[in-house]
């Protein structure tokens, strides 16, 4: 359904964020994403010649190799464009993300290793959602193309790290027992110890 019609109104700024997920030929996998911002007026910015409208304010890019348990290997920006020639120092530090797991903790790790003034606000918000984009990617990817092994009996099996984390995929709703029945109703036992 559409959101209802709009009031008259003037356009003024796009955002668009794109992110791609892809397959190496060695086994990792690649997860891509682009911001650009651009304004739909001419912009005049202190100490800088006008801008034309639609011209990126910033243009940048990430691209983060992940292995199969989405351990960041490799990262790589470009800063095509930004408002200032300093922005640009705010690549360097990316490389403290080698090493971190898009998973739990994502978050937590982008703000300890690049948050306030040590890199970029628009690389973090792009690495925020790079775990979401690599686990649409990788995951899924693999239940279809390589199937688990048998489950060995006696192993605490623990549920896909989407579970819980959403209203649909509450763990006592109604699409885990669906789909994922054998967690239905899971109950975390480390939230139980924690708790106590």
């Amino acid at each position: 359904m559409p959101l209802p019609p709009p009031s008259a109104r003037v356009p003024l700024h796009t955002r668009t964020v794109n992110y791609h997920g892809y397959l190496r030929d060695d086994g990792l996998w690649e997860i891509e994403a682009e911001l650009c911002d651009t304004k739909d007026y001419d912009l005049h910015l202190p100490g800088h010649p006008l801008l034309p409208a639609h011209t990126p304010i910033h243009n940048m890019v990430i691209r983060v190799a992940v292995d199969d348990r989405m351990v960041v290997r490799e990262i790589a920006t470009n800063m095509i464009s930004t408002p200032f020639a300093e922005c640009q120092q705010a690549q360097d530090p990316m490389q403290k993300m080698i090493g971190c797991t898009m998973g739990p903790g994502w978050r937590k790790a982008i703000e300890n290793n690049l948050g306030g003034i040590v890199s970029c606000t628009h690389l973090r918000e792009l690495l925020f959602n790079m775990a979401t984009a690599a686990y649409q990617t990788i995951p899924i990817y693999l239940r279809q193309f390589r199937p688990e092994k048998p489950r060995v009996s006696g192993v605490r099996v623990m549920p896909p790290m989407h579970l819980g984390k959403c209203l649909a995929w509450d763990f006592n709703g109604p699409v885990v027992k669906r789909y994922a029945p054998e967690f239905y109703g899971y109950i975390d036992p480390d939230q139980l110890v924690s708790s106590s």
